[in-house]
């Protein structure tokens, strides 16, 4: 072992496009799912143990499932099965990505516990071995490692990396309870069952906008074929929709398979009055002001 504890910081994801196929033979959804990594982040720190448990603190810290289905310990376990060894590992999670809120705060978890345990066990896996990793834990997790930006295709696995040529300026309001993202995908197959749902693909005006760091130009592409599905399920999230618009954002959008919902603003200025906006009216349980694009996974300790 490379020493005692390893702390590792991972960022959440807004999805700026989330085009979404029909359903496929597997059951999973062909996507063009464009990933912009924003400044909320968890941090994983892991220690040698006895045997394999989890910890967690932070906000939401008591939805955390502290067992083996926990995306952290599923990472920690197959890196430790690639390599013939015991995951004799304690994984503490400080949480601060709202949980089931549509930013892959568990993915992140899972991103962030793989990193950490490969520096804890002295492994040096490449980029690519994790990424094999991430992508049979779960759709999100492999972006949630390389953090930017980045276009995710098939599942969403399947990652290109994207220039980013600004700053973007964000507010998220955190919905009391969480959404199911499955529960999201059947609504979504439901609404569209009697349609002919077109093959997912990226737009490229969207693509041009995140490169030359125009705000005005992304906030009329955003896109989210989740977003009905998701209000259809939770109907108040259209009226904080509309809080934040009504307050100036400059777009708004379900982020991912909700119920946290994002608010894309022309600066650090607005995004704080919308914040206060949202607070006020009483229709989030919090408001996280950040901006993007941010890292990816990265040891800090």
């Amino acid at each position: 072992m490379s020493g005692t504890e390893v702390t590792v910081r991972v960022p959440a994801k807004v999805n700026v496009q989330l085009a979404v196929g029909a359903a496929r033979p597997d059951g999973f959804h062909d996507l063009a799912n464009v990933f912009l990594a924003v400044g909320l982040y968890d941090e994983i720190t892991v220690s040698p143990a006895d045997e394999l448990r989890i910890t967690c603190a932070g906000p939401d810290a008591h939805q955390v499932p502290l067992d083996a289905t926990n995306l952290a310990a599923r990472a920690a376990v197959a890196l430790a099965r690639r390599h013939g060894i015991e995951p004799r590992v304690h994984i503490h999670i400080d949480k601060d990505i709202p949980v089931a809120g549509g930013m892959a705060g568990g993915s992140a978890d899972g991103a962030g516990a793989l990193l950490a345990c490969d520096a804890l066990w002295s492994l040096g896996s490449s980029e690519a071995e994790l990424l094999a990793i991430c992508a049979e834990l779960g759709s999100d997790v492999p972006f949630s490692l390389l953090g930017g930006a980045a276009l995710g295709v098939g599942r969403g696995e399947r990652l290109t990396p994207l220039e980013v040529g600004g700053t973007f300026h964000w507010v998220f309001a955190v919905a009391d309870g969480g959404l199911s993202t499955p529960a999201v995908y059947a609504e979504f197959d439901r609404l569209n069952a009697t349609s002919q749902v077109p093959p997912p693909a990226a737009d490229p005006a969207l693509l041009t906008a995140l490169r030359t760091g125009d705000a005005t130009a992304l906030s009329s592409t955003l896109t989210n074929d989740l977003q009905p599905a998701a209000l259809s399920l939770r109907p108040s999230l259209a009226t904080t929709l509309a809080t934040g618009t009504s307050a100036g954002a400059l777009a708004s959008l379900v982020s991912g398979s909700g119920p946290t919902t994002a608010f894309l603003t022309k600066d650090e200025d607005s995004a704080n009055t919308v914040s206060e906006a949202l607070l006020t009216s009483g229709n989030c349980r919090t408001a996280r002001v950040t901006s993007s694009p941010a890292p990816g996974a990265r040891v800090v300790s």
